[in-house]
């Protein structure tokens, strides 16, 4: 379960990552839905660490 965990994270940061460069490629802040994705995508990143962390 913790590779499968650590995969999903992984999967996350990379979308959060990719949203945060096409929004300093623009210029411009995002818009609300790409911004609420960003905040989303970090609670889940933050709970999955969490729950890894109680695993260990």
């Amino acid at each position: 379960m913790q590779n499968k965990l650590e995969n999903l994270a992984q999967l996350m940061r990379d979308e959060q990552r990719r949203l945060l460069e096409d929004a300093a490629e623009s210029g411009r802040i995002p818009a609300g839905n790409a911004l609420q994705r960003i905040a989303y995508l970090e609670l889940n990143i933050a709970a999955i660490e969490n729950i890894l962390i109680e695993e260990k």
